[in-house]
């Protein structure tokens, strides 16, 4: 298939800048996998189509402070880090900018020396692998140091970092949030538990190579990067539990969607472990595992509406799309909401 056959066209103020005041008030497309038939009701409406012994999958990552300011030890040039994945120990794969200065060898500054950083190999698609040097917690130095890495879509500031995270997020290690996971409150999570819902949660840190733009003519082509997930034996229990008994497995979003893919067996178990996965899902692929998702709305031509495409088909999605933007959804990060079933 043709990357191009993915293109719909989305006006630039659809783009939500910022997150609505309450995150269960965003709109909730449910659209039939099947047939294709679209229903438009609010996120908070979610508790009326799950079932009591439904499994919902929430992705518990938790976003880093990533995004790091800081200057040349030597020249006294501006810096700037996003940190992308760490590798062992304060070795990280990071994206440098300007990257065709940052060489092998060059030391950064940041926060008048609280951090420093040295370049010591060149990575994949242009990072570079640096180690850090500080004294104390690094993770306590990040939070200080950092900032929250916003997709470079999302031009308004940000008041509030939290709302970047998931109510749920506990694990540490993203360089960007789960945003199907956003629309949630406890609240809601709450009541859908005593409605009967099982709720599970894996951890995959999101790496950007969810995010890279599919630059090859043929989808065939691409090449996703990896990321890290882990599956507790409590999380497979409920999932396995739940599917015996002829619940549906509902994945919150494409990383609970890819974890969920890459660990469940032929016959549609789930086993648990911790492993690397650049699972690409797109259309022709068998799921085994997954009964639903609640996604946000994605970018033109990008693996994530490639994997919608793959759970329904090419022309339902993009006729979903199509939907949302002539009744004028918000799409993205802070954006609204499709339930595909």
């Amino acid at each position: 298939m043709r990357t191009s056959e993915f293109y719909f066209d989305l006006p630039e103020e659809l783009i939500a800048q910022t997150p609505l005041k309450n995150r269960e008030e965003s709109r909730l497309m449910v659209v039939d996998k099947k047939s294709g038939s679209i229903e438009h009701r609010i996120f908070k409406d979610i508790f009326d189509f799950l079932q009591a012994g439904d499994c919902l999958v929430l992705n518990n990552t938790k976003v880093i402070p990533a995004r790091l300011f800081g200057t040349k030890d030597q020249s006294g040039g501006k810096v700037e880090f996003l940190l992308l994945k760490r590798i062992e120990g304060d070795r990280w794969e990071t994206l440098v900018k300007p990257g065709k200065k940052a060489r092998i060898g060059d030391h950064i500054i940041f926060g008048e020396g609280l951090l420093s950083a040295e370049i010591v190999a060149y990575g994949d698609e242009g990072s570079r692998i640096v180690e850090f040097n500080y004294d104390g917690i690094f993770e306590q130095i990040l939070d200080q140091l950092g900032s929250m890495p916003l997709p470079h879509y999302i031009k308004e500031r940000l008041e509030d970092k939290e709302r970047y995270q998931t109510v749920y997020a506990k694990h540490e290690g993203s360089a960007a949030a789960p945003t199907a996971g956003l629309h949630f409150t406890q609240d809601l999570l709450c009541k859908l538990q005593d409605k009967g819902v099982n709720i599970a949660y894996i951890t995959l840190h999101v790496g950007l190579g969810t995010f890279r733009p599919v630059k090859s003519e043929t989808i065939h082509d691409h090449k996703m990067h990896a990321e890290y997930f882990e599956v507790t034996e409590e999380t497979a229990n409920t999932i396995n539990r739940a599917k015996e008994k002829g619940g549906r497995v509902i994945a919150v979003g494409t990383t609970s969607i890819r974890t969920l893919e890459s660990i469940a067996d032929e016959d549609g178990k789930v086993h648990p472990g911790g492993a690397w996965t650049d699972i690409f899902i797109y259309p022709g692929y068998q799921f085994k595992i997954v009964d639903g998702i609640i996604t946000n709305f994605h970018l033109p031509e990008s693996t994530l509406i490639m994997l919608v495409s793959a759970f329904s088909s090419r022309e339902i999605t993009l006729d979903a799309y199509k939907e949302a933007v002539n009744n004028r959804y918000r799409f993205f990060s802070f954006g609204d909401a499709m339930f595909m079933l």
